[in-house]
């Protein structure tokens, strides 16, 4: 076949043409059904809501844990006497010291003891009720740079008890922790304890707030 035979005649260029035309009228068309996303642009006035997880209030009272409340400066004078007795109880003898004693004394509130029975939160409501454990003495140590021995006194027949001071001593203790709770170190720091639980409570959002605690106060620690 020579090169003038495979030339089209103008009938074949004719509808060359004609299907070129037809298939750019297609593209166009199918642009135009299918027009590009335009980018969304949000109304001046629109709001998001944000919802905050509602905070553990059982478990951030607990964090504050044993919750030192009240403390008291005490002092007292303990007289004691190691009577002995010779000649089949005939003639006496004491062994006897007069000691001054100090001590600090703290009581409060173990939040560590709160169980799920004695909080009620509705965090909607922004309502909680809670019942605090019994007040405690905590700590009662005697201040030794201002505790003294006063006056040691021994009997002539007396035998000097080694012990005498170190039985003073913890004599000293135990009144003075006694002396304490009657002067109303647990009231103190039960009120104190409510007031620093409420201040949390607040912080936490809630503004209805009722607070009890346990009637019997807790012995103290040996």
């Amino acid at each position: 076949m020579t090169p003038e035979s495979k030339r089209l005649s103008p009938l074949g260029l004719a509808a060359m043409g004609l299907f070129s035309v037809t298939m750019l009228l297609a593209v166009l068309l199918v642009r135009s059904c299918h027009p590009p996303a335009l980018p969304v642009i949000p109304p001046l006035n629109s709001s998001v809501t944000i919802v905050q997880p509602t905070p553990n209030v059982l478990v951030a009272v607990r964090d504050l844990a044993r919750l030192e409340s009240a403390s008291f400066h005490m002092e007292r004078v303990i007289d004691l006497s190691d009577r002995q007795s010779h000649l089949f109880g005939l003639i006496t003898s004491d062994d006897a010291i007069l000691l001054v004693a100090v001590a600090d004394i703290s009581a409060g509130v173990d939040l560590q003891k709160l169980t799920t029975a004695d909080l009620v939160a509705d965090p909607l409501k922004k309502t909680v009720k809670i019942r605090l454990p019994a007040p405690e003495v905590f700590h009662a140590e005697l201040d030794n740079s201002k505790t003294y021995v006063h006056t040691r006194r021994t009997g002539a027949l007396a035998t000097r008890a080694e012990n005498l001071e170190t039985r003073a001593r913890q004599e000293a203790e135990r009144t003075l922790i006694d002396a304490a709770v009657q002067a109303g170190l647990l009231t103190r720091a039960n009120d104190n304890a409510r007031h620093a639980v409420e201040g949390l409570l607040r912080a936490l959002g809630y503004t209805a707030i009722d607070i009890t605690s346990t009637d019997s106060p807790a012995p103290p620690h040996e």
